[in-house]
């Protein structure tokens, strides 16, 4: 039977359900989300900011939903190295030029760690167990063996070399955070320096300021390129026990 025009007419100009608005999905909390939204936190307040607690109000969720992916904040600390690391570009050894290749190496370490202000901290007093971290290890150990040193003097120099780098990048985020307070005018200018060195007590600091000018000198990383290079200079290649004559 057909439907009555009236009931038609109706239902045309009847008011539609409310329906209830589409719930907003929110985007699965992930390790990888996590460290965004640390090195976020980093990049943007420095690492004396990074807490758990934090990080979670970045992702608009509760702590309670990060530790369902890390351990704690020492588990962090190695997901944000790991990351960066996965960053790092490792030649393939080459004897010819492996001081070359580990300036490069911890250079691009550097830069990575200069991005986010004070993340260095993450990686001091830590034992890496993030396969990237160890992966970066172990691509430097391998220019420094293919450099024909000595494998006790590779892995020593390998600690000492990522503990200046580490300690590099740290101070220099400190004298950038010091620098934006207007309050902490000890953090002087190279000419200021200069002029204090150079007004000191002559009987006191005869070499102080006699030397104002080299003590103060370098631009950008001439300290940090000089350093390395002080420390692979001095690894000279050292001839295995095996190759030297027996002792009578």
């Amino acid at each position: 039977m057909p439907a009555d025009p009236r009931q038609l007419r109706a239902a045309r100009h009847a008011q539609p359900e409310p329906t209830a608005p589409p719930t907003r999905r929110k985007t699965p909390i992930t390790a990888d989300r996590i460290i965004d939204a640390a090195l976020q936190v980093i990049a943007t307040e420095g690492y004396d900011a990074l807490t758990i607690r934090r990080v979670a109000a970045v992702l608009d969720t509760g702590p309670s939903s990060l530790y369902a992916h890390i351990v704690n904040k020492d588990d962090l600390d190695d997901l944000l190295i790991g990351r960066l690391c996965a960053e790092i570009e490792l030649p393939e050894p080459d004897p010819a030029a492996w001081r070359r290749q580990v300036l490069d190496v911890y250079g691009q370490i550097r830069d990575q760690y200069l991005k986010y202000p004070g993340v260095s901290r993450a990686a001091m007093a830590m034992v890496p167990t993030h396969l990237e971290t160890l992966r970066v290890g172990e691509g430097i150990l391998a220019i420094l063996l293919a450099g024909g040193i000595e494998v006790q003097t590779a892995a020593w120099a390998l600690d000492a070399l990522t503990l200046y780098v580490s300690g590099y990048t740290l101070e220099h985020s400190l004298v950038q955070q010091r620098q934006q307070h207007p309050d902490d005018d000890w953090v002087l200018s190279r000419e200021e320096l200069v002029d204090r060195f150079s007004a000191l007590p002559a009987d006191r600091f005869p070499n102080t300021r006699r030397y104002a000018a080299e003590l103060t000198s370098g631009t950008g990383h001439d300290r940090f390129d000089f350093t390395l290079s002080l420390i692979i200079d001095n690894l000279a290649p050292h001839h295995r026990a095996a190759n030297l004559p027996a002792a009578d």
